[in-house]
């Protein structure tokens, strides 16, 4: 028997979309969907390519959401088969993106074939919300569409993002919210000079370790039930000429809050001012605020997505906000409730990246019977 699923993700990952090339994707979706009533807008920001695909005008408004860009496959000598030739072994379909998340949209698109076929006037809208700006900068994307929305006034009443959120096993984990992120690029002033004459030279590097120091101990916040405590980390620091025997004469870092519900972005850049000054830095600091945390109360979505996980996995989900970030962010902003659920998290990124052969039939029925739960039962 054809496996439709397998057969659209293969046709996905074929498409050298890397970040934010979507590479004739979403054209795919639409040619797919446009013959079920689906109407699609395409939205083009620069180089990304965004679509908003619906069915139906009442209320509620089911919405499938996710990207079509993936990451650079890095070495290519390190992957058994090409990263952009869908290949199937041991079980396991192979390529870029398989996972994050060319097979949930693959998934998306069978899962509302057959639910349409089974309810061709099924009460309520269907649609799906894709970009090609998710795993890049993520301003052309997702963001885009959802500031048109929420201009001509519309609302999202239910949206299930299809990033793989399985840990361990397939259904073993719903994420209900994510962490907030906040970027931090300090640059550190000095006075560059000949290493051999300490007293002619301010060394930023030596200036800033112990406010960078303090900051990596600092208790942010505690967190609370949903969310784990604020972190800090540094992710890039520059300094220096090259020579051996020349100080620098400033210092860059890069560094990142992933932060709770327990903390602001002012708060955060209100602290870290107050350590920077403390210690008599000379500094600039710039910040990008990348998302705010979001938290889906438990309602119908999560009580119908946990249903039908359970009932098509056998697995009872943990429900959490782990994990980095997802456009769900920037699609709370219309939308009470978003959830995100897809398949097992252990490859993306990586080289070799698979999803099970074995996931694909189950995350595209949890789809579906999500739709039904949400539109046709009572």
């Amino acid at each position: 028997m054809k496996n439709e699923t397998l057969e659209l993700a293969k046709a996905l990952i074929a498409r050298k979309s890397v970040t934010p090339a979507d590479e004739g994707c979403q054209q795919l979706l639409i040619d797919r969907l446009t013959p079920l009533g689906f109407k699609p807008e395409v939205f083009a920001c620069g180089d990304v390519t965004n679509l908003w695909i619906r069915r139906g005008t009442a209320k509620p408004l089911v919405v499938l959401a996710g990207h079509t860009d993936v990451v650079p496959p890095g070495p290519l000598e390190k992957w058994h088969s090409d990263p952009f030739v869908p290949t199937v072994r041991e079980g396991k379909l192979y390529g870029r993106g398989t996972a994050d998340m060319k097979a949930s949209i693959a998934a998306f698109v069978v899962a509302c074939e057959r639910f349409v076929a089974a309810h061709p006037s099924h009460p309520g809208s269907v649609a799906l919300l894709i970009t090609s700006d998710e795993e890049g900068v993520a301003v052309d994307g997702t963001v885009r569409v959802v500031e048109a929305l929420k201009a001509r006034g519309e609302t999202l009443d239910y949206c299930i993002v299809g990033e793989p959120s399985s840990t361990q096993v397939f259904g073993d984990t719903i994420r209900r919210g994510r962490r907030g992120t906040l970027t931090g690029r300090l640059v550190v002033h000095g006075v560059q000079g000949h290493v051999a004459y300490p007293h002619n030279v301010k060394n930023p590097v030596h200036l800033a370790a112990p406010a960078i120091a303090e900051m990596a101990a600092t208790e942010w916040d505690r967190g609370n039930e949903f969310f784990p405590p604020t972190s800090f980390q540094v992710s890039n620091i520059h300094a220096g000429t090259g020579a051996q025997n020349i100080t620098p004469g400033h210092m860059q870092v890069d560094f990142n809050f992933r932060f709770s519900t327990e903390s602001t972005p002012d708060s955060l850049k209100a602290r870290v001012q107050q350590v920077l000054e403390r210690h008599g830095l000379e500094f600039d600091l710039a910040w990008t605020l990348g998302g705010k945390p979001f938290l889906t109360e438990r309602g119908r979505l999560i009580d119908v997505l946990a249903g039908v996980v359970k009932q098509v996995s056998g697995v009872t989900p943990k429900v959490d906000c782990a994990g980095g970030t997802s456009d769900g962010r920037f699609i709370f902003d219309i939308c009470p409730q978003v959830a995100e659920f897809g398949p097992v998290n252990r490859s993306i990124h990586k080289v070799n990246e698979a999803v099970a052969l074995d996931e694909l039939e189950p995350l595209t029925e949890v789809y579906r019977l999500a739709l039904e739960g949400l539109l046709i039962a009572k």
